[in-house]
C-alpha cells in the first residue's frame, strides 16, 4: 500500500489525505467486510428504532454492557409507543447499570415525540431526527446513517480518533469536535449514498477494535503505511490533559447507589433507606438533589422519593 500525500481539488483543500480517496475506502471498507463484529443493531432486521435504542446505550459505554440491556429493553418496548405509553421512571429502571442515566430520560422524551408526532415511526430525516428531545448531530447522523442507509458525517470518539492518526498525523483529536474535523470527514466521505452509509460503520469498527485510544494495534491496522501518524513517528499527544474516567469515591458513584435503591423498589422509598448507601450525609445530600434536578427522582413528600412518573 502506497503512502500517497493528495488534496483532491473537488473537495476540502486544506485536508491532506494518506492516500488516494478509492484507495482509502476500498481499504477501509474491505477490512470491515472481513473483521466486523456481528452486533444485533447491524442485522438487517434491527428496525430504525433498534438502532435509535443501540445509539443511546452506546455513548460512552462498552458494546459489552450494552448487549444485555439491549435486549431486555426492545423485548420489553420493541416500538417507541411501547415506550411512550409507560412512565419515564420505568426507562431508569430498565437502564439499570449502564451509567449516566439520564439518556434514559431523554430515550423516553424521544419515543413519546415520535409517538405523537411522527405516527410511532423513526423519522428518516436528518433534521427531524436532530429536533427530536436527547438527540444531537452525532445521533442524528448516525440514525440517519445507520438505519436509513444515508450519506452524512457520522463523527464519535473512534471516528476522531482514526482521522487524527491517520490524516492529521496526532495522538488524539482535541477533547472538542472542531470545524477541522467536520472539513476531514467530510472530504473523506463517499459521495455514493450507500457507500457513505458503510463508510460510516467501518471507521467507526476501525477505531473500537485496531485503532483504540490505549495500545493502538498498529501493526494489524489496514492503514499502517498511510498513516500520517506513523510517518511522524507517534510523536506523543500534546495537548490539554486528558479528562480520567474516575468513578470510586465520587458524585456518580453516589447516585448511581441512590438510584440502584429506588430502581428496586416499585413504590416510594423513605429517606432512611437512601441515608443508608453512603455514609458521606454531605456527598449524600447533593448526590440527590443532583437526581432531583435531572428529573431521575421525584419528591413525593418531605423525605419519601420514587422514579419520575
Amino acid at each position: 500500500m502506497a503512502a500517497i500525500t493528495v488534496t483532491p481539488a473537488p473537495r476540502a483543500a486544506t485536508d491532506p489525505l494518506p492516500m488516494p480517496l478509492p484507495v482509502l475506502h476500498s481499504t477501509v471498507l474491505g477490512w470491515y467486510e472481513a473483521n466486523a463484529r456481528e452486533l444485533p443493531w447491524r442485522t438487517p432486521e434491527a428496525s430504525p428504532w433498534a438502532v435509535m435504542v443501540s445509539e443511546f446505550m452506546l455513548q460512552q459505554t462498552p458494546v459489552k454492557r450494552v448487549l444485555p440491556a439491549y435486549a431486555a429493553w426492545l423485548e420489553r418496548w420493541p416500538t417507541p409507543a411501547d415506550l411512550a405509553a409507560e412512565a419515564p421512571g420505568e426507562a431508569v429502571r430498565m437502564w439499570g447499570r449502564l451509567g449516566y442515566p439520564r439518556r434514559a430520560l431523554r430515550l423516553h422524551a424521544a419515543a413519546v415525540a415520535i409517538t405523537e408526532e411522527h405516527g410511532g415511526l423513526v423519522p428518516d430525516d436528518h433534521a427531524t431526527l436532530l429536533s427530536l428531545p436527547g438527540v444531537g448531530e452525532y445521533t442524528a447522523a448516525a440514525v440517519a446513517s445507520f438505519a436509513f442507509r444515508q450519506r452524512h458525517v457520522v463523527l464519535d470518539t473512534n471516528v476522531r480518533r482514526v482521522f487524527a492518526r491517520a490524516v492529521t498525523g496526532v495522538e488524539y483529536p482535541a477533547q472538542a469536535t472542531t470545524a477541522a474535523e467536520r472539513r476531514t470527514a467530510t472530504a473523506l466521505l463517499p459521495d455514493d449514498t450507500a457507500t457513505a452509509a458503510t463508510w460510516a460503520v467501518a471507521v467507526m469498527e476501525l477505531g473500537a477494535l485496531v485503532c483504540t485510544a490505549r495500545s493502538p494495534e498498529c501493526g494489524g491496522c489496514p492503514l499502517f503505511a498511510g498513516c500520517a501518524w506513523q510517518r511522524a513517528g507517534r510523536p506523543p499527544y500534546e495537548g490539554p490533559a486528558r479528562r480520567g474516567q474516575s468513578y470510586e469515591g465520587t458524585d456518580r458513584q453516589v447516585r448511581g447507589k441512590l438510584l440502584a435503591v429506588l430502581r428496586a423498589e416499585h413504590g416510594t422509598v423513605e429517606q432512611a433507606r437512601l441515608d443508608a448507601v453512603w455514609p458521606d450525609a454531605v456527598q449524600r445530600a447533593r448526590a440527590l438533589d443532583g437526581l432531583v434536578a435531572d428529573g431521575l427522582v421525584e419528591p413525593v413528600e418531605q423525605g419519601v422519593y420514587r422514579l419520575p412518573q
